[in-house]
């Protein structure tokens, strides 16, 4: 992605978050631009979401509930998909998603509330349908793998795993269960 299209996307990511948590209503054309072609990947997440989220306890192995979040996937214009994550801690967070059909894969702009900039994040559809995605950077230390899952009538899943060995072994850490946010 050339630096001109980086910094114009940066800046319409940091427009849109800022107008969404203003109460601001977002100049979006409905999910339509973003149900075909290669769009359609992420297009699919488009929609209001509760979240029911749980962490692995480190010393038990336990899965313990989170405090569950909004998660809100947007389409604009066909050009791109923006979502908000909206936690109940307040540590409010975005993604620009936007295809790069040079490399057949999601260039993804990560901010939340308190990290330094973006990261960068890259996803390709895998066989099963599934979205998997790694950072780019800045480089993480153990590796990470999010992977959304396809949804259904009823929602989807979502998980982050970490590898200790260079992507050997991948252990899941944290998940997510998305379903229809009551209008």
């Amino acid at each position: 992605m050339s630096i001109q299209r980086t910094a114009c996307c940066l800046a319409l990511c940091t427009w849109l978050t800022t107008s969404v948590l203003a109460g601001e209503t977002v100049p979006v054309r409905g999910a339509a631009g973003c149900m075909e072609g290669p769009l359609a990947q992420f297009g699919r997440y488009i929609g209001n979401w509760t979240i029911e989220d749980s962490i692995r306890n480190k010393e038990t192995g336990e899965w313990e509930a989170g405090s569950g979040a909004q998660w809100n996937f947007v389409c604009l214009g066909g050009m791109s998909i923006q979502d908000f994550w909206l936690p109940a801690d307040g540590n409010v967070g975005t993604n620009l998603r936007t295809w790069n059909a040079e490399t057949e894969s999601w260039e993804i702009a990560w901010t939340i509330t308190g990290m330094p900039g973006f990261a960068h994040i890259r996803a390709r559809q895998d066989a099963a349908g599934n979205l998997v995605m790694r950072y780019v950077s800045p480089e993480q230390q153990p590796d990470r793998r999010i992977t959304f899952f396809p949804p259904d009538e009823q929602g989807w899943n979502w998980k982050l795993e970490i590898s200790q060995d260079g992507g050997e072994q991948w252990i899941e850490v944290y998940r997510i269960k998305a379903t229809p946010a009551p209008d």
